[in-house]
């Protein structure tokens, strides 16, 4: 006897599709296969019609008190299909806490708000003290750190030899480092010369982050991880330029990984036009009429580009609202925040606009959504896979319903959605964590705290290669 058996659907990794039945005991998958070679169980989910797909996971999110915070960002996720969540976090500068000290701070708070499961990401600011702390954070579960190679003035810039450093360090201990690629100096500058001749307005901000200052911070990175021995992921890629750098790195063996956001793969610069600094991100929506969208498509179908994450960093619209007059400082000379809503958007987006419209096969999503995240950033073969001993993590889609965005049905703190209006067809119906449903047709069925912290191991690499 198992605990439940999901019957009728078609059952979706990222390498296969089978009309398959799931048994589950407990947490975990035990047995995929005809649902006649299966043991009885407790209950079953009727999947017919359905594709099965390992619960998705953002591996890029931002879930902050100012913002979406764990409790409420969790609940938003999860009504958007997803069951696992990798966030940014940072240590408390002001009081030098170590990188360990903050771990536990953070597990706490966040294991009382989740509905999903969770990881963590260190941010690591040019702190050189936070240095001597990273490998215990590592053998606690936290093996991915990402810094930023711009962003001066908001004091998040590392230079090369602090980022030289902290590669060398999670090198020596199995981890991963992540890099925001813009050369920050070059767009200070360019700020600099926009705010002079009081080109302020929302689309003057896209010019002064050019798609060159991507593609040279890549190369810049990429050098660095190669003296340094360290895997390299280099998040939210944005442009033609910058993937033509990422395939000849990876064209040398280089242990170097992207991932994009659906905000490069379906919006343009014009939307900050309508949207102004609701849409300001980083880096910026590229050229409507430009190549960069129709290449990171074929970056993903030829498999340069691993994984696609929501960079999820809402603001509450009174913080952005600013921007309209001034899209880099507001009135008392803060920057202007970036980031947008985007998680409650990605699966149904990336469904629609990849699968249906596309014609991208359904393992692409198992791909980009589960798989390659969980083997880059130490999950695999816990998460992101259908198989026996996996946690019982799956998303079911119904590929026939048709929807509208509205950000009325969201439930971040945003209140907007560069989306809004956007058409499709295929968006989640259910979705299991551990075992247990956590969506059903809408509606959420656990309560925060309900998530685990995952430690994590080493990087896997991902999947790779053009889609069958």
């Amino acid at each position: 006897m198992v605990d439940c058996i999901v019957r009728g659907g078609t059952v979706v990794t990222a390498t296969d599709m089978v009309e398959a039945s799931i048994a589950i005991c407990g947490e975990k998958i035990v047995a995929v296969g005809p649902e006649e070679a299966l043991p009885p169980a407790e209950h079953a989910i009727d999947a017919t019609r359905k594709m099965v797909l390992p619960g998705a996971i953002d591996s890029h999110i931002h879930l902050v008190p100012e913002g979406d915070d764990w409790q409420r960002g969790s609940i938003a996720a999860a009504h958007a299909g997803l069951t696992t969540l990798l966030g940014f976090v940072l240590s408390d500068d002001a009081a030098r806490e170590t990188l360990p000290l903050a771990l536990k701070r953070l597990r706490g708070d966040t294991e009382r708000k989740s509905v999903l499961d969770f990881g963590f990401h260190f941010i690591l600011p040019p702190r050189p003290y936070l240095l001597t702390s990273l490998p215990e954070a590592l053998g606690m579960g936290v093996t991915s750190y990402k810094m930023f190679m711009t962003y001066k003035k908001r004091g998040r810039l590392c230079p090369d030899d602090f980022i030289l450093q902290a590669m060398e360090l999670v090198a020596a201990h199995g981890g991963l480092v992540q890099l925001h690629c813009e050369n920050g100096e070059v767009i200070d500058y360019l700020e600099n010369k926009a705010l002079a001749a009081g080109r302020l307005s929302p689309h003057d901000f896209p010019p002064t982050c050019p798609d060159w200052v991507e593609a040279e911070a890549i190369h810049r990175g990429a050098l660095l991880a190669a003296f340094a021995g360290c895997p390299l992921y280099v998040v939210h890629l944005s442009s033609q330029r910058g993937l033509g750098e990422i395939k000849q790195i990876q064209a040398r063996g280089q242990r170097v990984w992207t991932e994009t956001c659906p905000q490069y793969l379906t919006l343009s610069d014009a939307e900050m036009e309508r949207w102004g600094p609701l849409a300001k991100v980083g880096p910026p929506l590229r050229p409507a009429e430009g190549p960069d969208r129709e290449a990171l498509w074929q970056g993903l179908a030829q498999g340069h580009i691993a994984v696609v994450a929501s960079d999820h960093a809402p603001r509450p619209q009174s913080v952005k609202e600013p921007g309209w007059r001034n899209i880099f400082v507001d009135p008392a000379g803060a920057p202007v925040p970036f980031g947008t809503a985007s998680v409650e958007t990605m699966v149904p987006l990336m469904w629609s606009e990849g699968v249906v419209k596309r014609g991208l096969p359904p393992t692409w999503m198992a791909r980009v959504l589960a798989e390659n995240p969980a083997r880059i950033f130490g999950l695999y073969p816990r998460k992101g896979t259908i198989r026996p001993g996996a946690d019982a993590d799956l998303l079911l889609i119904d590929p026939d319903v048709e929807w509208t965005i509205r950000a009325a049905d969201h439930h971040g703190i945003a209140g907007s959605t560069c989306w809004e209006g956007w058409r499709g067809r295929g968006r989640p119906w259910m979705t299991l964590l551990r075992g247990c449903v956590l969506l059903d047709q809408g509606r959420l069925k656990q309560a925060p705290g309900y998530g685990r912290f995952l430690p994590r191991t080493g990087s896997t690499p991902p999947l790779a290669g053009a889609l069958g």
